[in-house]
């Protein structure tokens, strides 16, 4: 039988605009220090505020066997069996940066950095948010290096593809973009998630939005690293779970809103929790030394 974990709405206090979390314990996740920010990027606070969810029909459910990644993550494994500082860099758009988050702490990087902790009290993880809004890949690749590479992540969770989705372009082309950032962050010996496109109106509308979502599954699949369906995710929210739109995304029918960031922080931290304490020879391998 599948395992369920329920969540409520929390109150979150806000900070920075853009953040690099870190936690280590128990205790919920400390401000360790600010990132420097796109001076065009807008604070998650001025976007349209988070729509309060559904009252007793919005408990976030997540099964495990859905959220489920098709591959292991031997770099997490190790650095969680030596007892190791784990570093994550969330790279992506606006749905990463937080846009229609109520505060900056209300993201889905910052609301991860908490779910991991009490998963795994004791261990320290840090999680930096490198979400650009208005970004497609090929910007993202552009910085590469400095946003991510530069930082020497154990863990890396790249969302793309809904820019490209949203300004018509083609699908195929990303295909070879896709596999050179997975290249280059393969070469670093970081873990890779790939999270695709929100489910949200103004994404389903487009006609290539689910091309996008097979084109992302079949290169992850094909590049051996892992892969978030969030696009399922929030589908069974709509479709299976009845949820209205308006308690998972914001007015402006397209960004996540606190509801929806802290479940996909939950689903998420459930998924790396899982492929990382999955029996593998890697896990179990040479303890590795701190960098």
């Amino acid at each position: 039988m599948p395992r369920h974990f329920f969540l409520r709405p929390a109150v979150v206090l806000g900070a920075v605009a853009t953040l690099s979390l870190s936690a280590t314990g128990p205790a919920r996740a400390q401000l360790q220090g600010a990132v420097a920010m796109p001076a065009a990027q807008p604070a998650p606070s001025s976007a349209p505020p988070a729509t309060p969810a559904a009252p007793h029909s919005a408990a976030c459910t997540v099964a495990a066997d859905q959220v489920r990644f098709d591959f292991p993550l031997p770099r997490t494994a190790q650095r969680l069996v030596s007892g190791l500082p784990i570093k994550i860099v969330a790279l992506g758009s606006s749905s990463t940066y937080g846009v229609g988050a109520s505060t900056s702490a209300a993201s889905y990087p910052s609301r991860l950095a908490e779910e991991l902790v009490r998963r795994f009290p004791g261990h320290k993880f840090t999680v930096l948010n490198r979400g650009v809004g208005g970004e497609d890949v090929s910007n993202m690749l552009a910085r590469l290096d400095t946003a991510v590479i530069r930082e020497k992540p154990d863990l890396v969770l790249w969302q793309v593809g809904t820019n490209s989705v949203l300004d018509g372009k083609a699908v195929q082309p990303h295909a070879s973009l896709l596999r050179e950032g997975l290249t280059r962050l393969k070469a670093t010996g970081a873990d890779v998630v790939l999270i695709d496109l929100q489910y949200a109106p103004k994404v389903i509308t487009k006609r290539n939005a689910d091309g996008m979502v097979s084109l992302i599954a079949a290169t992850a699949k094909a590049e051996h690293v892992c892969h978030f369906r969030r696009f399922d995710l929030m589908r069974q929210w709509h479709e299976t779970e009845h949820l209205p739109f308006k308690t998972f995304v914001s007015p402006d029918g397209l960004h996540m809103n606190d509801w929806s960031y802290a479940c996909l922080a939950k689903a998420l931290s459930l998924a790396i929790a899982e492929a990382a304490e999955r029996p593998t020879t890697t896990a179990t391998g040479p303890s590795i030394a701190p960098r």
